[in-house]
């Protein structure tokens, strides 16, 4: 029985291992055509997988702070078009280079998308004050 259990877990790693090498012997002997191109709006690489991510996570904030009532249907339609904005400002860079977003406008969508999570902690009374309150209290940050 220990045989039979070594051959198929073999048989099963040469299967895995065979397949992606021969999907690169075939794409490498491709001469031209369709399958060449690579679609440009295929948004990839880290920063646009992060940066998804980052608005994902802003909008469930929204979403669950309007759920919860803790902050007006109006600040939260503000910040979900601020957050669509940034959105659609990564999409339009990603389009027009390759399905890439270059380092500085990376940083920049980041920054403003920060600045839209930052408000919306303040909405819900949940953002860090600044001031030690020497000057009669502390401040929302933001």
């Amino acid at each position: 029985m220990r045989s039979s259990a070594s051959l198929k877990t073999a048989t099963l790693a040469a299967v895995l291992i065979a397949a992606p090498l021969a999907g690169a012997y075939a794409a490498g002997h491709h001469k031209g055509g369709a399958m060449d191109a690579t679609d440009p709006t295929d948004m990839t690489g880290p920063r646009v997988e992060a940066l998804v991510e980052q608005v994902q996570g802003v909008h469930q904030g929204i979403v669950d702070a309007r759920d919860a009532n803790t902050i007006t249907p109006a600040a939260a339609e503000r910040l979900e078009m601020r957050t669509a904005r940034i959105s659609q400002a990564a999409e339009t860079i990603a389009t027009s280079d390759h399905g890439r977003i270059p380092s500085a406008r990376y940083h920049e969508l980041l920054r403003r998308l920060d600045n839209v999570d930052q408000r919306l902690m303040v909405e819900t009374g949940s953002g860090f004050m600044v001031g030690d309150g020497a000057d009669g209290g502390n401040y929302p940050n933001g």
